[in-house]
């Protein structure tokens, strides 16, 4: 983990910022770094229940931020939202890869339409806003080499990486062609405090989180996986650098985390941190055998070397961090 310290985000005071997806577990966690710095934060968030979004995620900060209840394929909404900010942090997305085999039309029209919606906005009503779009490691598909960089062939195995494909490009194109100032960064197994942890559909670490807090074994599927994690906070501060620095300007960076680690060494490794629980180890489910991609893990010395960006939470540490919180506030997370 890296030794620097963190950057100076001090700019940020009195920037007008705006967050899609701002009540779920990322944005939340945005939001609540730029109200420490004293931005002045708008979020949008549709509340539908599938998708993440949870008003306790913003407790003690109701009277810091602005909440608008739409939804971001509601260009009308939008076409208000966007005018007079300096940066839109660009987290909305449906973000279940099952979901998007079930239902590939609504997958569709969040992941992809709306997406061009939100950029045809700016464009028209805003264009000197910065855009940062939150994009995805599944977009890869199945490795053809580890570690996975940006040149790496884009293959998605499912609905849901060719739609955030779309978005994540969309916002390169206007980037390009229109000068609306947007780049991407590519998430990996993103974790910490404000998770979706009630089922699988942001990622299977909150469903081991659960379980472990609750007392039950959880369930390990195949196990000999290779993965790398960022928490939270860090990749808060990639969101951040990302929307200051001119650099990033039509740029994808991957994000990631140390150390690589199997889903059975992780299993081990939260055990000994939760200080006791149990786990059982079960062949992979059909309808993820065929969407799963394999062993991945992220080069992420672009935005090193870029921005200046590199994890600084330990997974051990993260770790403890999340189980602390779900410990005491589980319950608004069921």
């Amino acid at each position: 983990m890296s030794d620097s310290p963190r950057p100076d985000f001090s700019v940020l005071r009195g920037q007008r910022v705006l967050i899609t997806g701002g009540l779920g577990f990322i944005g939340a966690n945005l939001a609540r770094r730029l109200v420490e710095l004293g931005a002045h934060v708008t979020l949008v968030d549709s509340l539908i229940p599938e998708y993440g979004g949870n008003l306790f995620n913003i407790i003690g900060l109701e009277d810091r931020v602005v909440v608008n209840i739409s939804d971001v394929r509601d260009a009308h909404s939008l076409r208000y939202l966007v005018q007079g900010r300096d940066l839109l942090f660009n987290l909305a997305g449906q973000t279940s890869h099952v979901d998007s085999m079930q239902d590939p039309y609504t997958d569709l029209e969040i992941n992809c339409h709306a997406q061009l919606s939100i950029l045809e906005v700016c464009r028209q009503h805003n264009p000197g806003l910065k855009v940062v779009f939150a994009s995805t490691r599944q977009i890869y598909g199945k490795p053809d080499y580890l570690p996975v960089d940006e040149k790496h062939l884009l293959r998605p195995v499912d609905v849901n990486g060719i739609n955030k494909m779309a978005g994540e490009w969309y916002h390169i194109l206007y980037n390009n062609v229109y000068g609306l100032r947007a780049c991407a960064l590519r998430l990996t197994n993103t974790y910490g405090p404000r998770m979706r942890v009630k089922d699988a559909r942001q990622t299977f670490l909150g469903v081991w989180l659960r379980r472990i807090v609750e007392g039950q074994p959880f369930e390990v599927w195949g196990g000999e996986q290779l993965r790398d994690f960022t928490y939270v906070d860090d990749a808060v501060d990639a969101f951040l650098l990302a929307a200051l620095d001119e650099r990033a300007n039509g740029q994808v960076f991957n994000l990631g985390g140390e150390p690589v680690i199997s889903l059975h060494d992780l299993a081990r490794l939260l055990v000994e941190v939760n200080m006791g629980g149990q786990y059982v180890t079960r062949e992979f489910p059909a309808d993820r055998k065929r969407i799963d991609i394999g062993d991945y893990y992220a080069d992420f010395s672009r935005i090193r070397g870029a921005l200046g960006w590199s994890p600084k939470v330990t997974l051990h540490e993260g770790l403890a961090r999340t189980l602390g919180f779900y410990r005491e506030y589980l319950t608004h997370y069921l």
